[in-house]
């Protein structure tokens, strides 16, 4: 591309996402102003509002690299070996053991220091 096509490009991302920006307020405004009517009818209507907007922002240069990047993202996840059962529930309990070990020691550090607190400063709580 030569810097003319590419400045052209540039605007008309600028004006759709300028598009994009007028529709989700339109959503705010419109709701607001039609308060009376149905909520169900006026949440169709913002679905359909932001879907509208969705699509109209895919067609930007961030849109297009938003949805390359979601498409790796579920190519890299289909790849991860997910743990078993098992190995779920047995990391679990050695998490909740775990914390509950420092949830002990924090107590008796807390204790602790309380006890030599009230024993220097001579106040009884």
């Amino acid at each position: 591309m030569n810097a003319s096509t590419e400045n052209q490009s540039g605007s008309l991302d600028t004006l759709k996402w300028g598009v994009v920006i007028l529709i989700l307020a339109g959503i705010v405004v419109a709701n607001y102003m039609y308060g009376e009517v149905s909520v169900l009818i006026r949440a169709v209507a913002a679905v359909v509002a932001v879907a509208v907007a969705g699509l109209i922002a895919a067609q930007t240069e961030k849109g297009r690299n938003a949805i390359a990047f979601a498409k790796e993202s579920r190519t890299e996840v289909r790849k991860v070996v997910w743990p078993t059962r098992q190995e779920a529930l047995q990391t679990t309990g050695i998490v909740i053991v775990a914390t509950l070990f420092m949830a002990l020691v924090l107590w008796g550090l807390d204790t602790l220091l309380f006890w030599i607190v009230n024993f220097i400063t001579s106040i009884q709580v």
